[in-house]
């Protein structure tokens, strides 16, 4: 029998969704929400313990305590100023390295790194547990891009990837080549919400998401869902293109017929062909 599982739980369904695949596969799991971030009724009566971001010690109290031996983060957090944090002992060390500065991959690189390193847990990634969720090659929907909006898709990748070194966001928004918006710490369904402002007549803008190249990928990868689909149909986008392999897709069935129903389209891209 595997040994108990983690799960550091942010935003979203994504936790809860791993959580019940654990247990109904015979895998015990303990997760660790976090106050302000993870959902309650998504987390419902599953195994949990609330915990605030900045409580590092009490979290990892709480693993040890119900001897889980490996970690998986899943869900969105959004990054809090350090005030907010109120960090702990344990926290506040961490934050004394410098690593809050850091861009999303830099500071969540330095967090496996600790669990690993410092702590003795084993951090797995979501898809290592759960490779289904990863999005294949092609169009996952009924549409498929244009002309215009594969070249706008080009541009995005190629300016996403110029961006990686200085550990940015993972999307970007592009209507008849011109850049209307790049992810920072709002994250995709807010850089969707402000590009609905900044788009242009004519045909909507593309929505590119990938992970930062040389990225940690056991954390952080890409994740659409209904949501994000909701999110691009309401600000007039025709089409979300994410990189096949590396990307999860939540609640697929929904998040297709919400794209099918919107006429949008959803498109798997091998980066280094695109």
């Amino acid at each position: 029998m595997p040994p108990k599982l983690g799960i550091v739980a942010g935003g979203g369904t994504l936790p809860a969704h791993l959580a019940r695949a654990c247990l109904n596969a015979g895998r015990e799991v303990f997760i660790v929400a976090l106050k302000g971030h993870a959902d309650p009724e998504a987390i419902g009566d599953l195994p949990h313990a609330w915990v605030r971001l900045g409580a590092a010690g009490k979290a990892i109290e709480l693993l040890r305590e119900r001897d889980v031996e490996e970690i998986v983060l899943a869900g969105d957090v959004r990054r809090p100023s350090l005030s907010e944090l109120k960090p702990d002992l344990r926290a506040a060390r961490f934050a004394a390295k410098g690593f809050l500065k850091r861009g999303d991959d830099g500071l969540l690189g330095a967090v496996v790194k600790a669990l690993e390193e410092e702590e003795g847990f084993r951090v797995l990634g979501i898809q290592d547990l759960m490779g289904g969720l990863l999005v294949r090659e092609g169009d996952l929907a009924q549409h498929s891009p244009g002309e215009r909006d594969l070249a706008d898709i080009s541009r995005g990748v190629a300016i996403l990837d110029s961006l990686a070194a200085s550990d940015v966001g993972q999307a970007i928004a592009v209507q008849d080549g011109v850049v209307l918006g790049i992810e920072a710490v709002e994250g995709t369904d807010a850089l969707i919400q402000r590009c609905a402002t900044l788009r242009r007549d004519g045909r909507g803008p593309v929505l590119v998401k990938l992970p930062k190249r040389g990225q940690e990928k056991r954390v952080d990868l890409p994740t659409i869902g209904p949501a994000t689909v909701d999110a691009a149909l309401t600000a007039g986008f025709v089409g979300l293109a994410v990189a096949a392999g590396e990307t999860l897709i939540v609640d697929a069935d929904v998040t297709i017929a919400k794209a099918d129903e919107g006429g949008l389209f959803l498109h798997g891209l091998s980066r280094d062909t695109a």
